[in-house]
């Protein structure tokens, strides 16, 4: 399978419509598989709403990086895997965090830094494709008041911190290079493996 990584530049507000299907070819022109990523910030609609658990809750921050990922390899899509690919990307940027000294909490796809809430993710699919939203606050601003969260910028690790502008679209493009990595690895190690008889 080959996915398409697109960082971009301009700033723009993740409502939730952006999970929609085909979104990165209908505002890209890209085609296939692909994960968009950007700075901006979250203010999910109430229509956009695509998690039961969710309605009547307040999903907003004024400041995170957004992935959306789109896969049209499984036809008909697959809720299941869908989700599993999602707990795959937040694993990755885990372990990424882990290797920076960072330590976190994962509460199925939410991810914790001292004790604060950093990350919000939904898989879903469509007719024709599997879609997943994964952000992460830079700020601990404009969150909801009944949720404790944590910006990437607000980490310090022995004072120090960790996570600036400077460096801020390498850990974007280092997360989606090793999501790629681990998804084309998974399709190579298919294609090799006897199947049992």
């Amino acid at each position: 399978m080959s996915i398409i990584h697109k960082h971009i530049d301009e700033i723009f507000e993740y409502d939730g419509s952006q999970i929609n299907p085909s979104w990165a070819f209908q505002e890209f022109g890209i085609y296939g598989s692909s994960i968009i990523t950007w700075i901006g910030p979250v203010n999910i609609t109430p229509d956009n709403l695509k998690d039961f658990a969710d309605v009547g809750l307040e999903i907003k921050s004024n400041y995170m990086v957004n992935f959306i990922c789109e896969f049209f390899d499984q036809q008909p899509p697959n809720m299941r895997i869908a989700y599993l690919r999602q707990r795959l990307l937040v694993m990755i940027f885990r372990e990424i965090l882990t290797e920076k000294g960072i330590s976190s909490k994962r509460e199925g796809d939410d991810i914790f830094v001292d004790g604060g809430k950093l990350s919000i993710s939904i898989a879903s699919v469509s007719l024709s494709s599997a879609k997943i939203h994964f952000a992460l606050n830079l700020e601990d601003k404009g969150t909801p008041n009944d949720v404790e969260t944590i910006g990437l910028y607000d980490i310090r690790v022995d004072g120090k911190q960790i996570f600036n502008e400077d460096n801020l679209v390498g850990l974007v493009n280092e997360t989606a290079e090793r999501f790629i990595n681990e998804l084309e690895t998974i399709e190579k190690d298919i294609s090799k493996t006897k199947v049992l008889i």
